[in-house]
């Protein structure tokens, strides 16, 4: 048995075998199971706020309190920025649907700009406290490469990081802010 979505419809296959009430019991838990699964990959703003400060408390030891952490649809140059001075969080929406640890990266990565505006060595150090930092990253920058945009590696070490990737103005790419 298995679903998936088809544009705006849900198609659900389930063996021939079942009778017409198992057949509409099992459909019926199937797309509870597709909603839910769906609630986890689109956290809500409250949700957001709520998962940013987790992340504070466990990474970065309670010190980033962020006042506001939202979705926004206009960052088409970014995954996330913040504004350290008023404490606010916004997330692109293109990365709805990405894997949560992908999304808490993102999530670690502003908190620790509340704490340390730039992207030295300090910075860095703060966000490898998160344990999938470098997949999240290496994530981030597949679907950079899958929409087919440059990568350009300034950084002085020549490696790629979040900062020296660019890219057009079609995707997110950074998530500093």
């Amino acid at each position: 048995m298995s679903a998936y979505r088809d544009g705006d419809k849900v198609v659900v296959m389930v063996p021939s075998r079942l009778s017409k009430a198992e057949e509409e019991q099992w459909i019926a838990t199937i797309l509870e199971r597709l909603e839910e699964r769906e609630r986890r990959r689109r956290p809500s703003d409250a949700d957001l706020q709520s998962r940013a400060r987790e992340l504070s408390r466990r990474y970065l030891d309670g010190r980033a309190d962020p006042v506001s952490v939202r979705w926004v649809a206009n960052q088409r140059a970014r995954w996330g920025s913040c504004t350290p001075d008023d404490g606010t969080i916004r997330l692109s929406t293109r990365l709805r649907g990405m894997p949560s640890w992908v999304v808490d990266y993102v999530l670690v990565h502003e908190l620790a700009h509340l704490l340390i505006p730039g992207h030295g060595a300090d910075f860095w150090e703060l966000v490898g406290n998160y344990p999938k930092a470098d997949r999240a990253r290496g994530y981030l920058e597949g679907v950079a490469a899958a929409a087919h945009l440059p990568l350009e590696a300034d950084a002085p070490d020549g490696e790629i990081t979040d900062d020296a990737i660019r890219h057009g103005d079609d995707f997110p790419h950074e998530v500093a802010g």
